[in-house]
């Protein structure tokens, strides 16, 4: 059962994070096309909040493993 829980935890964190992802890379592409001049400034702040997002899924599979250990 904590080989299930795991896989969930995994998939869910997976699925979250590759919709936030999507997310923040559509509008930062929508910005650039509304503001070209701004490019510079929405990629810079786009790689920051893709880092933050990534974090989550990463800590999901940490937690997993976690209760995998017990």
């Amino acid at each position: 059962m904590q080989y299930i829980a795991a896989a969930i935890v995994a998939a869910f964190a997976a699925l979250a994070a590759s919709y936030g992802n999507g997310q923040v890379i559509s509008k930062t592409l929508e910005g650039i096309a509304r503001q070209p001049e701004a490019s510079g400034s929405l990629r810079s702040t786009m790689f920051i909040g893709v880092g933050m997002i990534e974090a989550v899924p990463i800590m999901a599979i940490v937690i997993a493993f976690m209760l995998l250990q017990k």
